[in-house]
């Protein structure tokens, strides 16, 4: 279990991120489209996992634009935006932000990912959405970078998980 805060305020999660070395877990989430999809169909490309409570916020939006614009300068790489947004919501969000390479997957089916992970807030006002997480994977899922961010309303540190990709 991680201990964040929201506001200062302490929340927990129910348990912790996949540690570096270690191979990301398997999951089935929602495309905009409402196709399911997993980690082996983005086989054989790296990834960002950017994990976000929800689009509907101003850092979620705001991590998902600035990853969305690295991919500019990256090769065999895709970002992947998890949250609990319904992909209607999630699509409305791209075209109005103009997020034309990531991708953002829902937990509409179930809250597997976020337990799977590590990152399901389990108590305080936002219990049952995922805490804040960035998690950079190589093109054989291992884990090259992971952070858990310490302050739901605090951005990731987007230079150390860029840096990895480089």
């Amino acid at each position: 279990m991680a201990t964040i805060t929201l506001e200062g305020n302490a929340i927990n999660t129910n348990g912790d991120l996949p540690s570096v070395g270690s191979t990301a877990p398997e999951f089935s989430l929602t495309k905009n489209d409402l196709s399911d999809v997993g980690l082996a169909d983005f086989a054989g490309k790296r990834k960002i996992i950017n994990i976000v409570p929800s689009l509907d916020t101003g850092i979620c939006a705001t991590s998902t634009e600035k990853f969305n614009q690295a991919l500019n300068d990256l090769d065999n790489v895709v970002v992947l935006v998890v949250s609990a947004d319904l992909p209607f919501a999630s699509a409305r969000f791209c075209e109005a932000q103009n997020i034309d390479k990531a991708v953002t997957l829902s937990m509409i089916r179930g809250k597997k990912f976020a337990k799977d992970y590590g990152q399901l807030i389990v108590d305080g006002p936002l219990a049952g959405l995922s805490a804040r997480a960035v998690l950079v994977l190589d093109a054989d899922n291992t884990v090259l970078h992971a952070e858990q961010v310490p302050e739901i309303v605090q951005e990731p540190d987007y230079d150390a998980a860029l840096a990895v990709l480089k």
